[in-house]
């Protein structure tokens, strides 16, 4: 397994080690130990799977303390571009984001930590998404950045994705008061 570190502090590209040959392959997807060697201590208590047709925009979202989530992120089936906008206003990159692409080709994993808004858009039909979550699923402390807002300037690649009703009338960044 090798893990990269991004140019914001606290995300990490998590690349597994396959072994295949014939009857298909073998990889570890998850090894506690290993990311605790790049600070992630957390323990990761809830997993969560969607599937999605090719333009469905999810995101970008996060929550509040003190049930906010860092997430580990992958494709099983399809491919997605998953962004990450730094919402900690103490970080010197706060505002900026970074995106992945994550397919189930390349199997690349993605570590999102609490204070981060995540979202993502499948590139193809059928595409399965799963991750792992550091704190249970709370509404009431769920919100959401608008994908869209000018100010993080992020390219999605799309003009018009399907979105919910919440995904919708999310806020503008400009307008955004982190609670981080």
């Amino acid at each position: 397994m090798k893990i990269e570190k991004t140019p914001i502090d606290g995300l990490l590209i998590i690349t597994p080690t396959v072994f295949g040959d014939e009857r298909g392959y073998f990889f570890e997807s998850f090894r506690k130990d290993t990311l605790k060697e790049y600070g992630v201590a957390e323990d990761f208590v809830q997993d969560n799977q969607s599937l999605s047709s090719k333009g469905i925009l999810r995101g970008l979202h996060f929550q509040k303390e003190p049930h906010a989530q860092g997430k580990l992120v992958r494709v099983l089936q399809g491919s997605v571009l998953d962004v990450a906008v730094d919402i900690r206003t103490n970080s010197i990159t706060y505002g900026q984001h970074f995106t992945i692409e994550l397919n189930d080709s390349n199997k690349t994993m993605f570590y999102i930590p609490p204070g981060f808004a995540h979202g993502f858009l499948t590139l193809e039909d059928n595409t399965i998404f799963v991750y792992k979550c550091t704190d249970y699923y709370h509404k009431e402390s769920e919100d959401c950045v608008l994908w869209n807002s000018p100010s993080l300037g992020i390219n999605w690649g799309i003009d018009s994705p399907v979105l919910s009703e919440k995904d919708m009338t999310a806020i503008d960044f400009t307008n955004f008061e982190s609670p981080f």
